[in-house]
């Protein structure tokens, strides 16, 4: 089922989904980064954005974050639950609400950039992302 996130317990699940897939996702970047922005995307970044999260059994098995109305500033599957089409599932909700959406992705997490190709997603451009220092992909997604 994807719902609304709603409340403490459910931010404080996702955040350790966020922190266990980043570390393991993106080995090329010191897990210092990720431990260091924490608490950044749980009182900053969380709240502002429209969070929905795929839950079974209640447990939440992954979280996809939207921000700006557009952007999709996170999607996460919890590591135990990645290639059961919970991500799909996801985008696929995000993709019913939106006409469009675009997202950053490191141009080195190959396996996140065919996952957003095979779901539609096209590169728009290549940048360097300022915090990271390491290339990242704008992708985007339009309905027709």
């Amino acid at each position: 089922m994807i719902k609304i996130l709603e409340n403490e317990k459910e931010i404080n699940e996702i955040m350790t989904i966020w922190k266990e897939t980043n570390i393991k996702a993106h080995d090329f970047i010191d897990q210092k980064y990720w431990l260091k922005n924490y608490n950044l995307v749980k009182e900053e970044y969380i709240p502002i954005a429209k969070t929905y999260i795929y839950i079974e059994k209640d447990y939440i098995k992954g979280f996809i974050s939207i921000i700006e109305d557009s952007f999709i500033g996170g999607l996460f599957v919890s590591i135990d639950e990645q290639g059961k089409g919970i991500g799909k599932k996801l985008i696929n909700h995000a993709k019913s609400n939106h006409k469009k959406l675009k997202l950053a992705v490191y141009k080195k997490n190959n396996r996140a950039v065919k996952f957003y190709e095979k779901m539609g997603f096209v590169i728009e451009l290549e940048q360097l992302n300022t915090d990271t220092k390491e290339a990242e992909y704008i992708m985007s997604f339009f309905k027709s």
